[in-house]
């Protein structure tokens, strides 16, 4: 499967981006951001049929990040981002990405709610996920645990209704 834009092409992942999914995932600029797997977690991810693992190359063919989609088959339709990276920043490709994913899955599932998570401190993707219509919905305070530290996460959601109104 195979997302396009004048722009962007998102992609099913393969085990042969992996290399370059880990080591964006333990970039400097974006561990402090987002969760960690195991190349073993994201290669069942890959080939798992309820995730959605693809990633985002320019129009070079260049990888330029990834996003990981669960709950493609969740009996109350709520669909969650489960991780959105960006390697190239401050080219405009997280806001096209988000809006390039959300425009698919709600034209090809039945999908009611999709939703995400933001740590706390990561103002830059709260406001890609608010320019993109998504709503917070609300904190769950002190959730992770990061080093010895404790961190919270925002949750926020886009809804059918709201996504065919945006369009």
């Amino acid at each position: 499967m195979i997302i396009h834009s004048a722009a962007l092409n998102l992609k099913r992942t393969t085990e042969q981006d992996l290399a370059f999914v880990l080591a964006t995932e333990q970039n400097e600029g974006n561990r402090a951001y987002i969760g960690q797997w195991s190349k073993e977690e994201h290669t069942t991810a890959i080939h798992d049929s309820d995730i959605l693992h693809l990633t985002i190359r320019d129009r070079s063919g260049k990888r330029v990040g990834y996003i990981i989609v669960t709950g493609l088959q969740d009996t109350h339709l709520s669909v969650c981002i489960k991780r959105f990276v960006i390697h190239s920043k401050e080219l405009g490709y997280g806001k096209l990405s988000l809006r390039l994913v959300s425009d698919w899955i709600f034209q090809h599932t039945k999908t009611h709610r999709l939703w995400l998570d933001v740590r706390d401190h990561n103002h830059r993707a709260r406001h890609v996920y608010e320019s993109c219509g998504f709503t917070l919905e609300g904190t769950l305070r002190d959730c992770i645990k990061v080093g010895e530290q404790f961190e919270s996460l925002h949750v926020m959601s886009i809804l059918r209704h709201e996504y065919m109104e945006r369009e």
